[in-house]
């Protein structure tokens, strides 16, 4: 953020727009404003700004006209996207076109503010304890998962970092209203430039997490660029991807990169937590709620209060918590548990799952209005059989860490026999799996180059069993070649019934890729060239009911 922090506010109805300035100038804000496209761009090519706050509709274009200037240009301003209440195709576009966050129509002043704050790196300005006027408006409603910011004590005079202040929901004073309603009356404004104190400095980013995503395979090039891009908005982000290929790394290298990086990161494994106890360690609970609860205790969220919650392994929740965390989602509040009152949270939400939640959601073991609300920015983390030119330095990286940890000098590297070895496996448990191995390589070695007899790889893992030397170690469909049945020769007799007979065929070349990835559906289907979900259905089809194992 520039040393005297300035907004633009681009609406063309007179009277939002003036709400909007003496919202923020309470806050302490510098302000110019628009009332078009035309007037916005203007102002944008005479300066730059902090921040641009504009309604999707305009006289003479769209908020996205603006989004896609800044893109364009490579400018840093943040934009903050105003639409009608509903218009959900809007907002993932605007998130989509490069936008911070955005609010739906009748818009909450209070959350307005949280969401500016957020942007700027800020906590807001306190107002006092006058009492908020009464409003029946509804809910807002975002797709983002952050929630407003809580209570904390205020800023002073140009902080090292940000620090929360304590009456975040102050309210405005007597007379003002707290909720504004939608209008698409066509009007017009000129540009106006008001002058406030300055607020305190961004937070600023690292790139620890992103450079340990080693590799320069094209596929690990695309997820970086995602993670560079998706880290400068709030729009969610779902990660998706096979167990082992490292997708907590990726929440972690987004979370780093971004404006939240001082603030906690908490991850959290949604399988691994007992249904009945769900509730409770997402959202706290207050003392003597239950039986045992001896004090109150914080949840993920709050605990995450500032920074980002990451749930791993999303598709493992039930039905009953995913209505829960749709609600927490759309309020930016959670109730703790024993608790007669919300509490407001600012987290920015990150989520990963290695299952097709698309299938999920068919079957009716996933929310569909929940996927929508976390799938609208996706990253799928390639398995390591997609990226085998990364073998290489993943493994240098792996052995240089275990190494360390371990007290080793010098650092054991593989031999190039070793790494042809591994270069031809198809790791059906990716990076994790490949670290196990090294762990297990480096402790049997007895030189400074872990070789093949190190690896202690078994031949059936590799296929060395039911394949000729030469090519033993060729692509997965090579592995899988068996003798051709005496009725594919020349003169052998038909089969009587073609269908069945082909079914038999590809019953048994997936029964032996079952066997080959020990029913491992993921790593056999790829064997194949076929996705998990063309496995799923290729083996109800044909009635296999074996491979249970999609990790």
């Amino acid at each position: 953020m520039s040393a005297d922090p300035r907004l633009l506010v681009v609406d063309d109805e007179p009277d939002l727009r003036t709400l909007y300035e003496m919202t923020l100038l309470r806050e302490g804000f510098t302000l110019d404003s628009a009332g078009t496209v035309e007037d916005a761009l203007e102002l944008l090519g005479s300066r730059r700004y902090d921040a641009v706050i504009t309604d999707m509709r305009l006289p003479d274009g769209t908020g996205l006209d603006i989004l896609r200037w800044l893109e364009q240009q490579g400018r840093s301003e943040r934009a903050l996207v105003i639409t009608a209440y509903g218009s959900a195709e809007n907002a993932v576009e605007a998130l989509k076109a490069g936008a911070y966050d955005y609010l739906t129509k009748p818009v909450d002043l209070r959350q307005f503010r949280m969401v500016v704050a957020s942007a700027l790196g800020r906590a807001p300005k306190a107002e006092g304890t006058v009492p908020r006027p009464f409003s029946s408006a509804p809910p807002v409603s975002t797709v983002s998962p952050t929630v407003a910011a809580p209570p904390a004590r205020p800023v002073a005079a140009a902080p090292a970092a940000v620090e929360p202040v304590d009456d975040a929901f102050a309210p405005t004073a007597p007379g003002t209203f707290d909720v504004l309603p939608p209008t698409d009356t066509p009007r017009s404004g000129a540009p106006e430039r008001r002058k406030a104190p300055r607020p305190a400095p961004p937070l600023t980013g690292s790139t620890s997490a992103l450079a340990r995503l080693v590799g320069d395979s094209a596929p690990m090039r695309q997820v970086r660029e995602l993670i560079e891009k998706v880290a400068r908005s709030m729009a969610p982000v779902l990660i998706n991807g096979e167990s082992g290929t490292g997708k907590e790394l990726v929440a972690r290298a987004i979370h780093d990169v971004s404006a939240r990086r001082p603030q906690p990161f908490i991850a959290v494994n949604c399988g691994a937590i007992p249904e009945q106890l769900l509730e409770a360690e997402f959202f706290g609970y207050r003392k003597g709620a239950f039986t045992g609860a001896s004090e109150d205790r914080e949840g993920f969220f709050q605990a995450a209060q500032g920074g980002t919650l990451f749930l791993d392994e999303i598709g493992d929740l039930p039905i009953a918590m995913q209505s829960k965390l749709l609600r927490a989602l759309q309020e930016r509040s959670v109730r703790p548990v024993g608790a007669v009152a919300e509490v407001p949270v600012n987290v920015r939400l990150l989520s990963a799952t290695h299952k097709d939640l698309t299938a999920e959601v068919a079957g009716g073991r996933f929310r569909q209005d929940l996927y929508y609300r976390l799938n609208v920015i996706q990253i799928r983390v390639p398995p390591l059989r997609e990226r085998m030119e990364d073998l290489a330095p993943i493994s240098a990286r792996i052995l240089l860490r275990i190494a360390a940890d371990a007290g080793v000098e010098p650092v054991p590297v593989l031999t190039p026999a070793a790494l042809a070895t591994l270069s031809r496996y198809s790791f059906p448990g990716n990076v994790r799996e490949l670290e196990n191995l090294l762990h297990r390589a480096l402790a049997l070695s007895s030189g400074d180059g872990i070789d093949l007899a190190d690896l202690g790889l078994p031949d059936s893992v590799l296929g060395l069993d039911d394949a000729p030397a030469d090519a033993a170690f060729g692509a997965e469909a090579s592995l899988l070649t068996a003798t051709l049945p005496a009725e594919t020769a020349g003169g052998a007799p038909l089969p009587s019934d073609l269908a069945a007979y082909l079914d038999e065929v590809e019953k048994q070349i997936l029964l032996r890729a079952l066997e080959r990835h020990r029913n491992n559906r993921t790593a056999a289907g790829a064997s194949l060239g076929l996705s998990l979900r063309q496995m799923r259905y290729r083996m109800a089809r044909l009635a296999i009911s074996i491979g249970g194992d999609e990790s």
